[in-house]
């Protein structure tokens, strides 16, 4: 909707317009995990955040691309920050900080119902303060917590209005959210098999590991080493009770937001596919876990002197540019990366999905532009060009632009586009106009196939 409403004032086409103002929403993720790793760990803590975030291939590139995924993984960083705050002012948030809290539930629950994980943490991690406080031999427990539910009310009406302007259908009846949630919570698309792990599986059959290790081969390795730490450090802090009620209280929240999704997911066992997309919004607080325990190593090596600082800033200052290469290598491209302890993107290829977006079309469509001009070639009269498509049939639609109709079950064409995947053939004997390669993997492929019946470009249903 922003995008559209950009598109009008903008001199942009929608699609250029999407991925700037997607661009700038992932700029505002950066800027509210930069501010709550700084509330809960420092500055450093805030400043490794920050960088880990936004040198992470995967939230970089769909920031250009994914318009529900990654305003979502915003929505809920932002909401989290707010809690936090609220929990900080415990038992008597301001004012300004109930808005807060009731804008980011209407930005979170305007993007997908989903959000309730995050009202599910919030709750369990009040629950800890009062359990905490009454441990400390306070008797009115019950009357803060009390005070602090009522003073929080308000932020339910204003989440919810700002839920309807983001989300109306979720308005026109009280119960619709709760009708989402219970939608949503079926597959109801037809199932389609993926490639994980070098095999064929069914959408609905992915096994219970499979988040955990799409991770592992996804985000970069000084992220996971770092968010793991980061974990493990603040349960032990936590379970010590070294760490203010309050404080301890915004960390559990923050350690829920990291892994509780992925938990619940392991046992629940939904329908999972394109790699870690739908939970792109567990990586920011991921990355302030890594920010807490990238703080920590860096307090511990000052305090031993340059000697040990020096080495500990070089190593981390390294860790960092490899996933930043990864993104100029791959651009545009990067969101398909896996990182370097799997093999790459090469190792990838056969294994797993890759450029699931079809976002190779674009540069596939662009050089089939370039080269049908250098060669002087025009469809004849009345007629526009046809291209059958194996992939995304929108994107290549938006890619291509109105000289070319796009169609995938003709028995003649003139050319044939489509991706380097699984579901794609790569046994058409025709003439190559264009190949789009990263890394020595093939993205996509444009054939001429002019006089002769066009292929079945498909070794299976594509994923839907």
């Amino acid at each position: 909707m922003a995008a559209a409403l950009a598109a009008k004032i903008l001199p942009y086409a929608l699609f250029e317009s999407r991925r700037l103002i997607g661009a700038l929403v992932g700029i505002a993720g950066l800027a509210a995990t930069w501010r709550l790793g700084r509330r809960l760990g420092g500055p450093i803590a805030g400043l490794i955040a920050l960088a880990l975030l936004a040198f992470c291939p995967v939230y970089d590139g769909h920031m250009y691309v994914n318009a529900k995924d990654s305003p979502f993984a915003v929505a809920m960083i932002i909401l989290l920050l707010a809690i936090v705050r609220a929990f900080d002012e415990y038992p008597r948030p301001a004012p300004r900080t109930v808005a807060f809290v009731g804008i980011a539930i209407g930005l979170a629950f305007g993007s997908r119902v989903l959000a309730a994980l995050s009202l599910f943490a919030a709750f369990v991690a009040m629950l800890t303060i009062a359990i905490e406080e009454y441990g400390h031999g306070r008797h009115d427990v019950g009357a803060r917590l009390a005070r602090f539910i009522w003073l929080m009310l308000p932020a339910i009406l204003i989440g919810y209005l700002i839920m309807g302007l983001l989300w109306p259908w979720a308005v026109l009846q009280p119960l619709n959210p709760l009708r989402a949630s219970d939608y949503f919570s079926h597959f109801f698309e037809k199932p389609w098999r993926e490639m994980y792990q070098g095999r064929r599986i069914e959408v609905t059959e992915m096994p219970a590991s499979y988040l955990p290790h799409m991770f592992s081969l996804k985000l970069p390795e000084i992220m996971i080493a770092l968010g793991l730490t980061g974990t493990v450090l603040t349960a032990g802090a936590a379970l010590r009770g070294v760490i203010p009620i309050r404080k301890s209280a915004g960390l559990f929240a923050v350690v829920m937001a990291a892994l509780f999704p992925v938990v619940l997911a392991m046992v629940a066992r939904p329908a999972l596919y394109n790699g870690i997309r739908h939970f792109l919004f567990v990586i920011p607080p991921f990355a302030v876990l890594g920010g807490l325990a990238g703080a920590a190593i860096f307090d511990w090596a000052r305090a031993r002197g340059r000697e040990a600082a020096l080495p500990v800033s070089a190593a981390f200052l390294v860790a960092l540019a490899l996933p930043a290469s990864d993104i100029v290598r791959l651009h545009p491209f990067q969101y398909s990366s896996f990182n370097r302890l799997s093999g790459g993107i090469y190792a990838a290829k056969d294994r797993y999905m890759l450029d699931y977006w079809g976002l190779a079309f674009k540069q596939a469509g662009e050089a089939l532009r370039e080269e049908l001009d250098r060669r002087n070639l025009k469809p004849r009269a009345g007629r526009r060009w046809i291209i059958e498509i194996c992939g995304p049939q929108r994107g290549a639609e938006l890619a291509l632009g109105p000289d070319f109709e796009t169609v995938w079950d003709r028995t003649t064409a003139d050319f044939a586009m489509m991706l380097g995947t699984y579901y794609c053939r790569d046994d058409i004997r025709a003439p190559i106009l264009v190949e789009i390669w990263r890394e020595g993997v093939l993205y996509a492929r444009v054939y001429d196939i002019r006089g002769m019946r066009a292929p079945n470009l498909l070794t299976e249903p594509p994923p839907q």
